[in-house]
C-alpha cells in the first residue's frame, strides 16, 4: 500500500501514475502502426485524431437509422423544407430519448474489457469450470464507478469505489460485485432505501445534507464500520487501478465431492493500493475531474494493462459454527487464523470500449449471476439482492437486458418471449412453455450443489467492537488517528448541534480515544470552516467583476 499524501504539480516525486506524455519526434510503437509527430498528447485527448489517422478516408455515406443516403442538402437549415426531411426528424426524435435512466448509485463511472486467467489449482475447493485448468482465460468486463456520485460528478472523492465483472463462462455469466472496502454498511435489505436517501440530496433545499447523514447513520450504528473506512485514510483511492474489491459476501463454493466451503473473494491490485489525502485528492480532481478514468484508459490505450489477483479467504463448512464471530456478517472482518487464502488467478483488462454507452452504460450486473460449483451467498442481503438488482436493471434497460450484446451469455436457451427488444431470435419456434412433450430446452441435475443451506440469525442488540476492532487494529498511528478525527469533524461541522451530540456519543462508544479527538476536532473545524468562507469582492465597478477572497481577508 502507498499513501500519497501531497501533490500540486508536476515537479512533485509521488509514486502516483501520471498520464502518458510524448515528446518524441517521431512514436510508431502501438496498435496500428501510426507515426505521431511532436504530439504532447495522452490516449484520451489522442482518441479523435486517432480515428482520423485510422481512417484517412470519410468511413461510409451518412443515412438516416432506416439506412436511406442523406443528400447533402438535407444537413443544412437554409432554403431546406426541414420538416419534410427524414434526417432532421431522425436527429430531433433521437437527441430527446437518447438518454436512458441513471444507476440509482454507481451512476458515474467506465469499463473496460479483458480476462481472467487461472493460475492455480483450486478444484479441491470448487468444481466451477471457469475456475480450474492452469492458463485457462475466460472472456471479461469490469465496471468501474463511484456509489454516490451521479453521472456527471467528480473522480478522487471521498467515496466507495466499486470493480463488478462480468466473466463470460462457459457455463452462463459469472457477475462479482465488489466494493473499495471489505465490509459493507448493513446486513438488513430494508435499510438500503431510508440510507440512500440520506446519502443524496436533500429533496427541499437539493444540496448535501450532513444532519441527514449523521442521523441516519446514528440510527444505524451498524454502518459505523464502514464509515470509519472511509473518513479515515483508506478512504480516496488513487484512481481505479490502485483500489482494491471485495465482492463482500460470504459465499458458499462446492467441489465436485459436494464438499462446501464458505469463502471471501478479494480481487488485489497488482499495481499496488495507492491512496490519496484530502490535499492531494483536491488538488487531482480540480485538475482533472475524469482522472480515474483518464488514467484507466491511458494505461491499456499504453499497453500498461491494469491486473488484479482474485484470492478466496476459506473457512471449511463444518468449521463455521465453531467460530466465536459471525463470518456472514457484510460488516465484519473474518479474523485472522480462522481462514486460510489461496490465489486462484488474475484479472487482466486489455481493451477500452469503442463506444462507453454500449458497452459500460448498457452493461448490467447481478450478484445472483452465478455458475455451477459457486451456489452462493446464504444471507439475506443477498437473497434480496438477487431479487433487486434485476428489477433494476429491467427498469434501466428493458426486460430483455441480458440479451444487449456487452450482457449477453455465450449460450442461453430459455422460454422467455417478446418484450422491449432486444429479444434476439425469440427462441424461434420452440415450444414457450414448460414442461412439455416436445423438446424444448431441458435442465440438467447438478449432483454435486449442496443438500442444504445454514441458516442465519443476527443478534439484535448493536455490537460496535467491529469499528473498535477496525479504529485499534488499522488506524494505529497518531498521524493516521489525527486525520481520522479531522475528516469526521469536516463533515459534522455542517450538520446541526443534536446531529453533532449524538454522533459524538457514538464515538466515544466506539472508543474513548476516538470520541475525544473528534470533539477537540470539531472546534478547529468550526474555525476553519468560517475562514475559508469565500466573499465576493468587486475588482472593478464598470463592468461589475468580482473575485472570491477568503473570509478572513
Amino acid at each position: 500500500m502507498t499513501y500519497v499524501s501531497y501533490v500540486t504539480g508536476s515537479d512533485q516525486q509521488t509514486p502516483m501514475q501520471w498520464p502518458v506524455v510524448l515528446v518524441c519526434v517521431a512514436i510508431a510503437n502501438n496498435a496500428y502502426g501510426i507515426e505521431y509527430l511532436n504530439v504532447t498528447l495522452d490516449a484520451v485527448q489522442r482518441q479523435l485524431e486517432d480515428f482520423k489517422l485510422r481512417h484517412p478516408k470519410p468511413i461510409g455515406v451518412l443515412t438516416t437509422s432506416a439506412g436511406s443516403p442523406v443528400d447533402v442538402r438535407e444537413t443544412v437549415t437554409l432554403n431546406t423544407d426541414f420538416f419534410n426531411s427524414q434526417y432532421f426528424w431522425d436527429l430531433q426524435t433521437s437527441i430527446d430519448k437518447e438518454r436512458i435512466p441513471q444507476r440509482v448509485v454507481h451512476a458515474r463511472g467506465t469499463g473496460a474489457f479483458g480476462y481472467f486467467e487461472v493460475t492455480n489449482d483450486v478444484s479441491k475447493y470448487t468444481k466451477a469450470d471457469v475456475f480450474n485448468g492452469i492458463g485457462k482465460r475466460t472472456p471479461a468486463f469490469v465496471r468501474f464507478s463511484y456509489l454516490i456520485q451521479g453521472r456527471d460528478g467528480l473522480d478522487v472523492v471521498r467515496e466507495t469505489g466499486a470493480l463488478v465483472s462480468k466473466f463470460y463462462t462457459n457455463d452462463g455469466n459469472l457477475d462479482f460485485l465488489s466494493l473499495s472496502f471489505p465490509v459493507f454498511l448493513y446486513n438488513s435489505p430494508h435499510l438500503l432505501h431510508p440510507l440512500n436517501h440520506a446519502f443524496k440530496r436533500n429533496p427541499k433545499t437539493y444540496v448535501i445534507d450532513s444532519t441527514a447523514r449523521l442521523d441516519a447513520i446514528s440510527h444505524t450504528p451498524e454502518a459505523i464500520h464502514q464509515i470509519l473506512w472511509l473518513l479515515s485514510d483508506f478512504g480516496i483511492f488513487n484512481g481505479y487501478r490502485h483500489m482494491n474489491a471485495f465482492p463482500i459476501h460470504a459465499y458458499e463454493i462446492v467441489n465436485k465431492h459436494g464438499d462446501s466451503y464458505f469463502v471471501r473473494f478479494n480481487f488485489i491490485s497488482e499495481q499496488g493500493l495507492e491512496l490519496l489525502s484530502e490535499r492531494a485528492a483536491v488538488a487531482l480532481r480540480s485538475n482533472d475531474p475524469d482522472y480515474s478514468n483518464r488514467d484507466l484508459y491511458d494505461a491499456i490505450a499504453a499497453g500498461n494493462y491494469p491486473s488484479w489477483r482474485l484470492d478466496i479467504d476459506i473457512i471449511p463448512k463444518a468449521h463455521i459454527t465453531k467460530l466465536n464471530y459471525n463470518p456472514f456478517d457484510m460488516g465484519a472482518l473474518w479474523r485472522n487464523g480462522t481462514y486460510h487464502t489461496v490465489t486462484i488467478g488474475r484479472l487482466v483488462l486489455n481493451k477500452n470500449p469503442d463506444n462507453n454507452f454500449k458497452d459500460s452504460e448498457l452493461a448490467a450486473f447481478n450478484p445472483g449471476n452465478l455458475v455451477p460449483g459457486i451456489p452462493g451467498p446464504v444471507d439475506d442481503m443477498f437473497k434480496a439482492r438477487r431479487f433487486s438488482y434485476r428489477d433494476a436493471q429491467a427498469h434501466r434497460l428493458g426486460i430483455n437486458h441480458n440479451n444487449i450484446e456487452v450482457n449477453l451469455p455465450k449460450y442461453a436457451k430459455t422460454y422467455n418471449r417478446d418484450g422491449v427488444p432486444p429479444v434476439l431470435d425469440n427462441m424461434k419456434d420452440a415450444p414457450n412453455y414448460y414442461q412439455n412433450l416436445f423438446n424444448g430446452p431441458v435442465p440438467f441435475v447438478d449432483v454435486a450443489r449442496p443438500k442444504e443451506s445454514p441458516m442465519i440469525k443476527f443478534r439484535q442488540s448493536t455490537d460496535l467492537g467491529e469499528s473498535a476492532y477496525f479504529y485499534n487494529t488499522y488506524v494505529n498511528t497518531e498521524g493516521k488517528r489525527t486525520r481520522l478525527a479531522t475528516n469526521m469533524a469536516g463533515i459534522m461541522v455542517n450538520a446541526v448541534e443534536e446531529a453533532q451530540k449524538e454522533w459524538l456519543r457514538i464515538m466515544y462508544l466506539v472508543d474513548r480515544d476516538l470520541g475525544a479527538r473528534v470533539e477537540a476536532a470539531l472546534p478547529l473545524a468550526e474555525a476553519q470552516k468560517i475562514l475559508s468562507r469565500p466573499r465576493l469582492v468587486l475588482v472593478e465597478e464598470n463592468p461589475k467583476t468580482y473575485d472570491l477572497v477568503p473570509n478572513c481577508q
